[in-house]
């Protein structure tokens, strides 16, 4: 069973007297005989894909000839962590094929078939687009060659070390490494449409950048990394960076637009645009047709999964961001079509680029200059609720020798005068644009206000009048009033 970041196996098959070209038909005709789909051929080897099924993800099978050695490796495309032993039954199972194959074909046979090898199959179009999807892959040599620019593996270590840069100074400066407070994730950028449409515009950039806690980091740089290293062979780093920054920059204009109140930070809604861009790709004959299928039924599955489990309730997950950043991510995947068919024309490049960051950034900009931002207003009528409420709860401060006049006046021109002005000013709040969950805690603010009215002028009857027949009805509305405070109090805290 293999572990670890595309799980593979990799096994050296001796030609011995062999001669190379030989055993290249051989084993070209097992893997044909496997069944599996053969794309990339040279004169040195070949790639093939096995079927995806329930125990197979398609892995890629890479057969390169040296010398008098034959290197056979079986790899994961999909993202797994595990392979359950696929990858090694991948190997020997075309190596006793090849075995078989000695037994089964004629010499004469084999050498029609190596001159029909050379005619039909070879790889003629050397561009970035005839590459093995996987070849990057061979650039991870160890846990830092991840963070390491290098040819064909440029832009994604860079975005890789500027989130873990960022999550260093955070903690280094205070914030908790496992569960960070939602105030500390504000100050270090979050997009909080509050804060971001108070002109804090940079909030939908920065937020991008900004984790909650080690594990989300981890989870993400893993899934930037797959699909770097994907992605980035056939986009160049240009493109690779602009699509980025365009579905990060739309994945959270998105989530600004859905959520009023919801704090949304991480890099998911770019990376889950890169996939939406690698989506588009797979869907057009561009790439190699022998790895089409099994790496976009894996990374739609992917795709599927993280945003069903979105779904679920009190998951934390910002559906809204992913799923703006992937249908941002398909537009811009199929924008890049033309350019890439002409890859070596930079100018086709360049304008692609101009007029995605056009597309998308006037939409941005209208969404952000029109969304209702009622909350800061709806804030400050708040705190002017809580300032009267202190003056009309005045009453109950007064000291115990007060004069039954001074006492009658305090309730009748402080207490119950600010406790109509609290419902005037709750009955403003009908005018914004507030979520629904403001707005049922403004419904108990108003039973509120309503309650202390009553308890207030029987109150006022019952001092008055000098008797304790309305202490029993004043004690149920002070109930009821507890019962409402004990509600509100507690849906204000905050879930762990």
């Amino acid at each position: 069973m293999a572990i670890g970041f595309l799980p593979k196996y990799v096994e050296d098959y001796d030609l011995g007297d062999e001669d190379s070209n030989y055993f290249l038909v051989l084993a070209l005709e097992s893997a044909l005989k496997l069944k599996w789909s053969v794309g990339f051929v040279t004169e040195t080897g070949f790639v093939a894909y096995t079927k995806f099924s329930m125990v197979s993800w398609g892995e890629e099978i890479t057969v390169t000839i040296s010398h008098n050695s034959a290197k056979i490796k079986s790899e994961c495309t999909g993202i797994q962590l595990l392979d359950w032993g696929q990858n090694k039954k991948n190997v020997k199972k075309l190596i006793s094929t090849i075995q078989e194959q000695k037994q089964v074909l004629a010499p004469e046979e084999i050498e029609i078939k190596r001159i029909e090898l050379r005619q039909n199959y070879f790889s003629k179009d050397k561009n970035e687009h005839s590459k093995p999807v996987l070849y990057t892959k061979g650039k991870i040599t160890g846990f830092f060659s991840i963070f390491i620019p290098q040819k064909g593996y440029f832009a994604t270590p860079i975005l890789i070390d500027a989130n873990v840069l960022v999550f260093i100074i955070m903690i280094a400066s205070g914030v908790h490494i496992f569960f960070p407070e939602k105030q500390s994730i504000l100050e270090w950028g979050a997009n909080f449409r509050p804060l971001t449409l108070e002109g804090q515009w940079w909030r939908l950039l920065t937020s991008c950048f900004i984790h909650f806690g080690i594990f989300h980091l981890i989870f993400n740089m893993y899934a930037l990394l797959y699909i770097g290293l994907l992605l980035e062979p056939y986009l160049g780093k240009t493109r690779f960076v602009t699509a980025y920054f365009l579905a990060g920059l739309s994945a959270s204009t998105a989530s600004l637009w859905w959520n009023s109140l919801s704090i949304s930070a991480g890099a998911s809604g770019a990376i889950f645009g890169m996939y939406g861009v690698f989506l588009a790709l797979l869907s057009t004959k561009l790439l190699e047709k022998a790895i089409r299928k099994p790496l976009l039924v894996s990374i739609a599955i992917f795709v599927a999964y993280n945003i069903l489990n979105g779904l679920k309730p009190d998951s934390g997950i910002d559906n809204a961001a992913h799923i703006g950043g992937l249908l941002s991510g398909l537009i811009i995947g199929y924008a890049f079509v033309p350019g890439l068919k002409q890859y070596k024309n930079r100018k086709v490049q360049l304008a692609t680029i101009a007029v995605l960051a056009v597309f998308f950034l006037i939409p941005t900009v209208l969404i952000y200059k029109t969304l209702p931002n009622d909350i800061p207003i709806y804030q400050k009528k708040l705190k002017k609720f809580a300032e009267m409420e202190s003056m009309a709860l005045e009453v109950y401060r007064l000291p115990e020798w007060t004069p039954k006049k001074e006492i009658l006046s305090e309730i009748k021109d402080r207490g119950i005068y600010y406790w109509n002005e609290d419902l005037k000013l709750i009955d403003s709040f009908k005018s914004l644009d507030l979520p629904p969950a403001i707005r049922e805690k403004n419904q108990e603010l108003r039973k509120y206000c309503v309650l202390r009215l009553k308890s207030y002028r029987l109150l006022y009857k019952a001092i008055k009048e000098n008797t304790t027949k309305y202490a029993t009805q004043i004690k149920k509305y002070n109930d009821q009033i507890a019962a409402i405070i004990h509600k509100l109090t507690t849906n204000a805290k905050p879930k762990n």
